[in-house]
């Protein structure tokens, strides 16, 4: 073992020498050859010669990094070898053969890779190439076929059916979830109480925990008894868990499996019980990325609605409509949940007995004569008496057998429920004491060969799984998703990818804002325990006030994810009430952060107090109410420096433009702790398109920030001149302009100049733009490739036909998507600093900006693309922007499915121009075998590429009527909405890996860093103007980088088990090691290491914070997952194994 280490030692000191002395000889050559040259040259020369030199350094320092980054990799080597041996494992040979082999280029995705390999079983996207989607009229099952079977089939094996009672809550949709609350959720629960323990037989199932929770606290002790009864006797069943029942398509994975920690961290804390079935009935369409959570909370089984008519017809057909869910990038059966699918139309009575809906509504018996509810088909139900008993059950009896002809096994599942059900008492009454008499005669007559019951999930699949076992047989497996959803027609349901875009990108501010409270929160709490030594924390500090912010902010993040609410397809009085909640979020939040930040910033702890009223720091901007856009707050600056303190909620290092508004047009930044000045620039603030503000200038300086740091800034008043101020061109053809500006050097095109292509550039990349319009035209690499990139914006009108474009349906004209043409042209103005430089484009309905970075880290490699949108003068429009490029993809694409993974898209002739639309949460692609073009986004919204080499995001949305799905409403209440882009291309060697006919992809390293610093930007909080100010210094928690492909998804402090509603010491510790593609490694490499090993240790990751104690659990950490101290103990220290595309969760407390 010594040994080992000491030749491993040897190692990497040779290597290292070997690594100097060359640099040392190239320093040498170089020298020489410049001599040689000097002598050569004549004196005027001596300038090229200069420049020469200058690109020489250039190079060394690239050298130099390249050295950098090869003794980091190789220290990672040496401690991944270290770890693995320390297991008894030995070492992993890692081939070094990287010129033949392209995973070796960069060596974790070769781990990628491996995973992705396997075919087997049913790949969605060859369904869809395979199916028709011609509609023929089916008969009594219209979007189906005529099922017929014979009597005795089930003589061998009786057909077994569990009627599974349900009620679906809304929380929130045409009521705000208070009011639907107050007038319908609790009488449900409080009924189930008393029914359900009327009798045994009888059983219930409840999917929103949030519904739940609030009935409980409002129900006295004898009542939760009588609620913990039904729940041991299995009559009542809590299912999926979550806070919410989650829309699949607009929410991003941090919120989906927050909300389903928050809800299974409620039940094993009030109820001691956990869910085991999924049921996901009305969200609009399926994710896999939901599946996969499930899975890794513990869940078995799922059962899932909403998949487009001709899917199931085919799946029906087929006899799969129960089948494992597999993961597209899994070949194990690791992630496989049993799913089970509803064939027909809808979760309703009349669509879940059988095939026919105007013989299952007579089964319905809410709707007998005389009840608030009819059947449409005209014939409704019959209370069940001696005399009609015999016709009714072999009525129903038909049902069931044809539902049953549709799957593999005897054993069948029929919900009985609807939305907001069993309401009133009298309807508890009558479909229970109706069905048990339908029941009974079964029973009576063993001749018909079925036994029939009240039943929850758990039943049912306890029943399919025991069936299965019986049989031998198992399950198919099946990849893929389920989007785009129709439920008939060509009524695709991609609206609603957009709906309310506003609220969508509140939505990811909330979450952004919540992750990075959580992190700073839970290290502040850990570095207050170590700073007392006896685990206690400071008297002042309102540590139960904020964790009480924590917990509501995460259950108002967690009920906008309900399939109602980031969808946009709420009525206009509950989007506000949304809206408010996650405002009010976002400010308590921000208390957090400002009061957690104060305490780790002190020198002297001891100067710590906390005054709500008014607070240490304050934050940079302030957002004025739910349906404003964040506004900077102009600083006022003196001669004493003003502290501005920055906090990295990203687990990188990276180099960040902060930006300010200041009242004065000249600045100086220093770093507070060693005094050097920061690059930086003085641009205008426009109060309009081409008249700058004389009181607020906008400062933007470049800031190193480590991972996870808090650091200190001072910014000082400049003497006049001295900063550098950014210069603008304006241009707009045809329309002479006034321009006003004292502060800043602003000129006009004119003559050809004015007709010439804009142009911008840094190290990586060179961009043209239209002179008119200022809209991108053309993109370059460093490495010479060169990609025609128009940007265009598009505007869709909807159908003349009866059924239009509404909150959920995208339903456009005949003539598709007309190009935006204004009567007047655009204001083109072009800034040029030496931070950034972008083009902006003033056109009546948006405002556009293109922006490149001057800096030399990943940052500087893409263009920033934001758009400020406003279409509340327009009616029935959607207006898109489409980037046109000459990527020769084919008709394949790839959209994330949540922030996830990706999923290959392929465009379809024979489908409607509203079907190629899919979700797309933060990012898509198109490629072809030399480039890819990626386009990274920090909202939700639909995307689609209609043709080889487009990408197309829809921005806003604004239609005047309903789309007859029950809202009762258009989308009308529109805001000036903003969104915010990267644009990526790459080069690429290599293609992708197919997967049973669909190639498996991932996002590049350097996507997935930009996508991250998109997403959760860094928080700028700025200290008083005070002479008397305490010492502050700067607070960073760890020596280094997480490896670039692990992403520190949370860091959540979990709750007191003693004592409700305070924080404890344990920390949920979440990782993602994210899959990463291989065929694009940029050049310069990317300044961050990554591991060719599943294995990793803890503490180094993490150094030098240390873990008291680390255990693995499921991914909502409920006790029972957690790992056994025997298996805690035989592992060394804190090794664990980190999967690609893997979440991994630890409960942990940190020491």
């Amino acid at each position: 073992m010594m040994k080992r280490s000491r030749l491993m030692s040897l190692l990497v000191g040779g290597v290292f020498c070997v690594a100097v002395m060359s640099l040392y000889r190239m320093l040498e050559l170089m020298q020489r050859a410049e001599l040689q040259q000097h002598r050569e040259k004549p004196a005027e020369q001596v300038d090229q010669g200069l420049s020469r030199l200058q690109q020489k350094i250039d190079r060394l320092e690239h050298l130099l990094n390249d050295n950098n980054r090869m003794v980091a990799t190789l220290r990672d080597s040496l401690l991944h070898r270290k770890a693995s041996w320390e297991k008894g494992g030995g070492g992993v040979n890692v081939s070094s053969d990287s010129a033949h082999s392209r995973a070796n280029a960069l060596p974790g995705c070769r781990l990628a890779e491996e995973m992705k390999d396997g075919t087997d079983g049913v790949q969605l996207l060859d369904v869809y190439d395979l199916l028709p989607f011609d509609n023929p009229d089916g008969g009594a099952w219209k979007q189906g076929f005529e099922i017929s079977y014979h009597d005795n089939q089930w003589a061998n094996q009786p057909l077994e059916v569990f009627l599974v009672p349900h009620s679906h809550n809304d929380p929130g949709w045409l009521k705000t979830f208070d009011g639907y609350y107050q007038d319908q959720t609790r009488h449900i629960l409080d009924n189930m109480l008393v029914r359900l323990s009327e009798d045994s037989r009888r059983k219930m199932i409840w999917a929103e925990i949030s519904y739940f929770s609030k009935w409980w606290n409002e129900i006295d002790e004898q009542k939760r008894e009588m609620v913990k009864r039904l729940l041991g006797a299995g009559q009542l069943e809590l299912v999926t868990g979550g806070w919410v029942m989650a829309d699949e398509a607009n929410s991003h994975y941090f919120a989906l499996l927050d909300q389903l920690m928050e809800g299974h961290q409620w039940m094993q804390r009030h109820l001691g019980v956990r869910p085991s079935s999924g049921w996901a009935i009305d969200p609009f369409g399926h994710s896999p990325s939901m599946s996969y959570l499930l899975k890794g909370a513990g869940l078995r089984d799922m059962v899932i609605q909403r998949v487009h008519y001709a899917v199931k017809k085919h799946f029906a057909r087929q006899q799969t409509l129960e089948f494992l869910w597999r993961q597209s990038w899994d070949s194990s059966p690791r992630s496989d949940i049993t799913c089970h699918m509803m064939p027909f139309y809808s979760y309703d009575v009349p669509h879940t007995c059988g095939p026919n809906p105007a013989v299952c509504c007579q089964f319905d018996f809410h709707r007998l004569p005389g009840r608030r509810v009819m059947c449409p088909w005209k014939i409704p139900p019959q209370p069940i008496t001696e005399q009609n008993v015999q016709e009714r059950a072999l009525l129903l009896l038909d049902q069931y057998r044809q539902k049953s002809r549709l799957f593999s096994s005897p054993v069948l599942l029929v919900p009985l429920g609807d939305d907001f059900r069993f309401v009133e008492s009298s309807e508890w009454d009558v479909q229970f004491s109706n069905y048990q008499k339908l029941f009974d005669y079964f029973d009576q007559h063993p001749e018909l060969h079925v036994k029939a019951r009240f039943g929850t999930l758990s039943d049912y699949f306890l029943a399919l799984h025991q069936h299965l076992s019986a049989a031998g047989t198992t399950l198919p497996t099946l990849r893929g998703d389920f989007f785009t959803y129709a439920d008939r027609d060509d009524h695709y349901w991609s609206g609603y990818f957009t709906s309310r875009p506003f609220y969508k990108r509140l939505d990811r501010t909330l979450e952004a804002t919540l992750r990075a409270t959580e992190i700073l929160f839970s290290l502040t709490l850990a570095e207050m325990r170590r700073f007392h030594g006896d685990g206690h924390l400071v008297a002042d500090f309102p540590a139960r006030d904020h964790f009480l912010h924590l917990t509501a902010a995460r259950r108002n993040l967690a009920l906008f994810q309900h399939h109602d609410a980031v969808t946009g397809t709420a009525r206009d009085p509950v989007v506000v009430d949304y809206g408010t909640r996650l405002f009010h979020s976002i400010l308590n939040l921000r208390q957090v952060l400002q009061s957690s930040a104060h305490w780790l910033l002190l020198l002297d702890k001891s100067q710590y107090h906390h005054d709500q009223l008014k607070p240490f720091m304050q934050m940079d901007d302030v957002i004025a109410a739910q349906d404003s856009l964040p506004q900077k707050t102009t600083l006022t600056l003196t001669d004493e420096p003003r502290s501005l303190i920055v906090f990295n909620p990203t687990e990188q290092l990276r180099t960040s433009v902060v930006s300010v508004v200041i009242d004065s047009p000249d600045a100086h930044v220093v770093d507070a702790e060693t005094g050097r000045p920061m690059a930086a620039q003085i641009s205008a603030v426009w109060a309009e398109p081409s008249k700058a503000s004389t009181e607020a200038f906008q400062l933007d300086f470049v800031a190193q920030l480590p991972p996870l740091s808090l650091v200190i800034y001072h910014v000082t008043r400049a003497s006049v001149g001295s900063a550098q101020r950014v210069q603008y061109t304006f241009n707009r053809h045809g329309n002479p302009l006034t321009l006003k500006s004292e502060h800043f050097q602003v000129s006009s095109l004119e003559g050809p100049e004015a007709d010439a292509p804009l142009s911008l550039s840094n190290k990586h990349v060179q961009i043209w733009s239209s002179p008119e319009s200022g809209l991108l035209q053309k993109l370059r690499l460093q490495s010479g490739l060169v990609r025609q990139v128009q940007v265009q914006f598009l505007w869709y009108g909807t159908t003349s036909s009866r059924d239009k474009s509404g909150a959920y349906l995208f339903m456009p004209g005949p003539e598709g998507a007309q190009l935006y043409s204004s009567s007047e042209p655009p204001l083109v103005r072009v800034s040029r600093g030496p931070i950034f430089s972008d083009i902006t484009s003033c056109f009546r309905h948006f405002t556009h900006r293109v922006r490149l970075y001057h800096l030399d880290g990943h940052a500087g490699r893409s263009l920033e693309i934001s758009n400020m949108v406003d279409i509340r003068s327009e009616i029935n429009r959607e207006l898109s922007m489409r980037l046109v490029s000459n990527v020769a993809n084919g008709n394949r694409f790839y959209s994330d499915l949540n922030g996830f993974q990706m999923q290959q898209r392929r465009t379809l002739a024979k489908l409607p121009l509203q079907a190629n639309f899919y979700p797309m949460s933060s990012s898509a692609f198109v490629q072809d075998s030399v480039s890819r073009m990626s386009l990274l986004s920090a909202q939700s919204q639909a995307v689609a590429a209609l043709r080889p080499g487009e990408l197309e995001v829809v921005l806003d949305r604004r239609l005047q009527q309903d789309d007859n799905r029950g809202l009762g409403q258009g989308v009308t209440d529109n805001k000036l909405t903003a969104s915010l882009y990267q644009l990526l291309l790459e080069d690429r060697r290599g293609g992708a890996q197919e997967v049973g006919g669909a190639s498996v992809e991932h996002l590049s390293l350097l996507a997935h860093l930009n996508s991250l610093s998109l997403c959760h930007p860094p928080i700028t909080m700025v200290a008083p103007i005070n002479d008397q100010l305490p010492k502050l210094h700067p607070f960073l928690p760890l020596h280094s980088s997480l490896p670039c492909d692990v992403h520190l998804l949370n860091l959540r402090t979990l709750e007191d088990t003693q004592e409700a509603g305070s924080p404890s010491q344990e920390v949920a510790l979440l990782l993602h090691r994210k899959g990463f593609d291989c065929g694009s490694a940029p050049q310069p490499s990317l300044e961050c290491t990554w591991s060719a090993h599943e294995e990793v240790n803890l503490d180094d990751l993490f150094s030098p914070l240390r873990f008291r104690s680390l255990r693995r659990s499921g991914l909502t950490l409920l006790r029972e997952d957690d790992e056994s101290e025997t298996a805690r103990q035989q592992q060394q220290r804190h090794i664990t194994h980190l999967r690609p595309m893997e979440i991994s969760a630890f409960r942990v407390e940190i020491d």
